[in-house]
C-alpha cells in the first residue's frame, strides 16, 4: 500500500533487517532517528536502541523516540550498563530477530534513499557474504580550520568494516560470538570483528 509520501506502508519487503543503535542519549540521537524514519525505501522490522550509560536517567530518551513516527512501535530501548559499544551492540544483538542487523552510531545520519540501498545490497548478497558496508562521509566545517579531532573523525570516511553505518548477517555474528567486549572503548572492536568474521569464512 502506497502512502502520499511515495513510501510503502506495512511490512518491509525483501531481506528483513534490524537496526541496533548504541547510545548514550547525545544531543545528536534525535537527528539519527529522525533520518532514519525519514529514509525511503523497505522499513526496519525492528528497532533496537541501547542505553549504554551506567545509570540512565529516566526520560532521557523520550523525546528521541518521538521522532520516529510509526516506527516507535517496533523499537524496542534496552540498557547495557556502561560497558562500551561493543557490549551494547551485543546487547541489541541478543534482542532481535531479523536475518540482518545493520548497526548505527548515534551520531550518524543516514540518507534518504539509505533504506532502499540496504535492502538492495541485502539482496545481492551472496550466500558467504556475511556483512556489507555502508559510505560514510563526514563533513568538516567550511568557515574556519577544523581541529584535529575534526580531522580525525573525518579520516573514518576512508576506514574498513567501521559500523557506523554496516549491516552483518545475525547467524555470522553468532558463529563468532559477536563483538569482544574486552573493547570497552570505540576503536578497533570493529575491526576485530570483521577479522574474525573473514578468518571464519565469510566475505565481506
Amino acid at each position: 500500500m502506497s502512502r502520499p509520501d511515495g513510501r510503502t506502508g506495512g511490512p518491509p519487503t525483501g531481506p528483513a533487517y534490524a537496526v541496533v543503535i548504541p547510545t548514550l542519549a547525545r544531543d545528536t540521537l534525535s537527528d539519527c532517528l529522525a533520518a532514519l524514519a525519514a529514509a525511503h525505501g523497505p522499513q526496519p522490522e525492528e528497532i533496537v536502541l541501547v542505553d549504554d550509560r551506567p545509570e540512565p536517567e529516566p526520560g532521557a530518551l523520550e523525546h528521541p523516540l518521538t521522532v520516529l513516527g510509526d516506527l516507535r512501535a517496533r523499537t524496542t530501548v534496552l540498557t547495557s550498563g556502561g560497558r562500551g559499544p561493543a557490549a551494547a551492540r551485543n546487547t541489541g544483538l541478543r534482542a532481535v530477530t531479523a536475518p540482518w542487523v545493520a548497526f548505527l552510531d548515534d551520531d550518524v545520519q543516514v540518507g534518504p534513499h539509505w533504506c532502499d540501498q540496504l535492502a538492495q545490497d541485502l539482496a545481492e548478497a551472496s550466500p558467504d557474504t556475511a556483512a556489507v558496508q555502508g559510505v560514510i562521509a563526514v563533513p568538516l566545517p567550511g568557515e574556519r580550520r577544523p581541529t584535529d579531532w575534526e580531522r580525525n573523525t573525518a579520516a573514518l570516511a576512508r576506514a574498513r568494516w567501521i559500523t557506523a553505518d554496516m549491516a552483518y548477517r545475525t547467524d555470522a555474528l553468532k558463529q563468532v560470538a559477536g563483538f569482544d567486549e574486552r573493547f570497552r572503548r570505540a576503536f578497533r572492536e570493529d575491526a576485530d570483528l570483521a577479522l574474525r568474521v573473514l578468518d571464519a569464512g565469510w566475505r565481506i
